[in-house]
């Protein structure tokens, strides 16, 4: 009895002294948090979809009331949402480009040639590992809609051509999209970007045409025709950059054979020009 006496006694006394040495150092280690951060975190949408930058709108509100980004960086809030918060904590709104997911493919039914009829689980990411999901671009949309369910805002859905739509008046740029297409085919760009590449395959001339009618065939005439600098091909595709050429003008997709470079002013799809494809037996 003794012995369990003086164990409960060790236990007790172990268990106090290291309460007292938690007591302490809480009194004069603890770091008081800036009460403001609850307020703001309240005015804000409290999706944590990341479209900040953050990974939540907690640890997005930290960096506003350090004054270390403006209230706009949150792009899914209201612009009066915006504004109260910059009321609130005396300084400016700032101002933030919308962005928006693009697609980097256009070749829904009719358009990208079928190798194959894919029957299974009803996913882009199981077809992908199941012989490309059946069409001959290895690199295009497989038109399953997971991107669809991913998307936390609602702001995608899937048109007739089995081509997922963006509603840019919805679309946060949160990145659930980007993440869970296994094609990589989506990409944040600022709504001002009006020069989209919808097409991701690496592949030229009659190579990417057989494979889909609305394929880059890596001609450049886009390159060509845009101000110095704004397009260079590389890969056999032409990448935009905004940051080294412009301005950017309609003016690079005129030539274009296949339609695989758009000027976008809102909504992507559906394309202009809808190409329908007929194959012979010997493809």
């Amino acid at each position: 009895m003794s012995t369990i006496l003086l164990a409960a006694a060790i236990m007790g006394g172990l268990g106090a002294f290291f309460g007292l040495v938690l007591a302490v150092a809480n009194r004069f280690l603890k770091v008081d948090e800036d009460p403001r951060i609850d307020t703001v975190e309240e005015l804000l949408p409290g999706s944590n979809c990341g479209a900040c930058g953050e990974p939540g709108c907690r640890a997005f509100a930290e960096r506003v009331v350090a004054g270390n980004a403006a209230p706009s960086g949150c792009t899914v809030s209201s612009p009066s949402g915006i504004e109260s918060i910059a009321e609130f904590l005396g300084v400016e709104a700032g101002e933030q480009e919308k962005r928006v997911a693009r697609l980097h493919c256009a070749g829904g039914l009719g358009r990208a040639r079928d190798l194959a009829d894919y029957e299974g689980f009803e996913s882009c990411r199981a077809a992908h590992l199941v012989a490309a999901g059946g069409k001959k671009c290895i690199w295009g949309c497989l038109g399953l809609a997971d991107c669809a369910e991913a998307c936390t805002f609602d702001a995608i859905h899937m048109n007739d051509d089995r081509l997922p739509v963006v509603d840019v008046d919805k679309c946060t740029a949160c990145n659930d999209c980007v993440v869970v297409c296994p094609r990589d085919l989506f990409e944040l760009l600022p709504i001002s970007h009006h020069l989209i590449v919808q097409c991701s395959a690496p592949v030229a001339a009659e190579e990417a045409r057989a494979m889909c009618s609305v394929a880059c065939d890596a001609c450049g005439r886009c390159a060509q025709d845009a101000a110095p600098g704004l397009i260079e091909m590389r890969d056999n595709l032409p990448i935009v950059d905004y940051a080294r050429g412009g301005p950017a003008t309609p003016d690079a997709t005129v030539r274009c054979p296949t339609r695989a470079i758009q000027w976008v002013v809102g909504q992507q799809f559906p394309s202009p020009r809808v190409v329908q494809l007929t194959w012979s037996a010997s493809g």
